[in-house]
């Protein structure tokens, strides 16, 4: 499928789905769907489209910790980039995407030791990169105030 034939085909399929909309000229796309969303979506790209989980992104944000799922499209050079953001600081949480696919576990491991998002289902939420004695509760990527 053409780089093109996929932007219409996520289109399509997610039209309900899709918050907004943004393509760059370098053949990278930005959609933002809701959080309750990210499962389904994630699988679409991945197992009816064929595109590969390259990694995913987050940051402490105003709106709230936006994730930033980036899928490739090796064939045409295309990234499709799929964004949700989790309003509630408090107790930030969304569905793990493990399940889809083994290569999200240690990015998501890394966004839950790093900014404190639960990903519910994730087979091993443990330390990655924080030392054994890193303070709990503790979110060294978080914009405290």
């Amino acid at each position: 499928m053409s780089g093109m034939l996929i932007k219409e085909e996520i289109k399509h399929r997610l039209n309900n789905k899709i918050l907004d909309w943004q393509e760059n000229p370098n053949k990278r796309i930005f959609f933002t769907v809701s959080k309750g969303d990210i499962f389904e979506v994630t699988k679409f790209l991945f197992k009816e489209l064929g595109l590969r989980f390259s990694t995913a992104s987050g940051m402490d944000s105003p709106a709230g910790f936006e994730i930033i799922y980036h899928f490739s499209d090796d064939k045409t050079g295309y990234i499709y980039s799929a964004r949700i953001i989790i309003e509630d600081k408090k107790r930030p949480e969304v569905e793990s995407i493990t399940p889809i696919f083994n290569g999200a576990e240690w990015i998501e491991r890394e966004m839950w030791e790093l900014l404190g998002i639960n990903f519910k289902g994730h087979p091993n939420l443990t330390k990655l990169l924080l030392a054994d004695d890193w303070p709990q509760g503790k979110y060294p990527l978080r914009k405290e105030k």
